[in-house]
């Protein structure tokens, strides 16, 4: 079995309550994922984030195919950190952790995210050739709507 793992952090000059409140808020993901990518949640963001909860959404990540995708947060310290993880969806494991931190004139977010593709050796070989890029292209659109958002951090 082949994890795989991608780490991003960047830096806001927002407060940590005003991050928290941005993060927890589960509309607020359809704002930082690229139109391209189809998102359009259908269900369980009708209150502010807790564990337990369970996200239904579609998304068209490649040829535009639609894909329902379920995500279930597992784990919530308020103001601080949440975790959710897929249920049904395009990997075979997804574990995506969120962490706000304070920082000079700021806040630093960070995301990991463990995950497994599916298909066994077919999905390892098309992981580096179409998977990790657009992981990548799709937490860099994140990180630039977010300094549009709340611009950019200075120390």
């Amino acid at each position: 079995m082949k994890l795989y793992c991608l780490q991003k952090t960047q830096n806001l000059p927002i407060s940590m309550d005003h991050a928290w409140k941005f993060l927890s808020d589960p509309k607020n993901l359809k704002t930082i994922t690229p139109d391209y990518m189809g998102f359009e949640i259908l269900g369980g963001d009708d209150r502010i984030m807790y564990a337990g909860q369970i996200l239904k959404y579609i998304v068209t990540p490649i040829m535009g195919i639609p894909t329902q995708w379920v995500t279930e947060i597992t784990h919530v310290k308020e103001g601080e950190y949440f975790v959710d993880e897929q249920r049904f969806g395009p990997y075979a494991l997804w574990h995506h952790k969120h962490f706000i931190r304070p920082i000079e004139n700021g806040v630093e977010m960070e995301d990991i995210i463990d995950y497994k593709i599916p298909f066994g050796l077919l999905g390892q070989m098309v992981h580096p050739i179409i998977v990790k890029p657009k992981l990548k292209e799709i937490f860099g659109y994140r990180q630039k709507k977010l300094v549009e958002l709340f611009g950019e951090y200075k120390n």
